[in-house]
């Protein structure tokens, strides 16, 4: 099994929450979210925004924090191999109470079709929220251009 090494970025601000499934291989190395240099995470977050792309870990946090974004994901612990989604076995949800009632979340958006499944099959139950799903912003996710991607994404804001 591996374990979900990222803390979850929030503070009091925070508006909306965008959930991952579980970070990529190179994501657990950096030790934060989207580091694979081929997904366009935070180019869609830059562009929807209006903002510069953020570098490093603390602009990508700060762009966060200042935009009113959380950031996490579903999934605390499971069966992976690799970065591949559709490898995902024996998934444990993390828990974002503690997100939601320390924050003023309006709405949760999911990060493409399989956080989306595992958010309403494992979250939302205990939560009630009902969560959207947005295309995803992984280099597997070839059917969506930059530009459509951040078309999509605008309804964050």
């Amino acid at each position: 099994m591996e374990r979900h090494n990222i803390d979850p970025v929030y503070d009091r601000n925070s508006r909306v929450l965008i959930l991952g499934s579980f970070p990529s291989v190179k994501s657990r190395e950096t030790g934060f979210f989207y580091g694979h240099p081929q997904n366009r995470f935070w180019r869609v977050i830059a562009a929807v925004y209006g903002e510069a792309v953020p570098e490093s870990i603390p602009e990508k946090r700060e762009l966060l924090l200042r935009t009113g974004t959380a950031v996490w994901d579903v999934i605390s612990e499971c069966e992976i191999k690799g970065s591949g989604d559709v490898t995902i076995k024996n998934a444990i949800a993390n828990d974002i109470a503690p997100i939601l009632k320390e924050t003023g979340i309006q709405r949760i958006f999911c990060n493409g079709q399989t956080s989306y499944k595992l958010y309403h099959r494992l979250i939302e139950p205990t939560t009630g929220i009902a969560a959207a799903a947005l295309p995803s912003t992984s280099p597997a996710n070839a059917a969506y251009s930059l530009e459509r991607l951040t078309e999509c994404w605008r309804v964050i804001k």
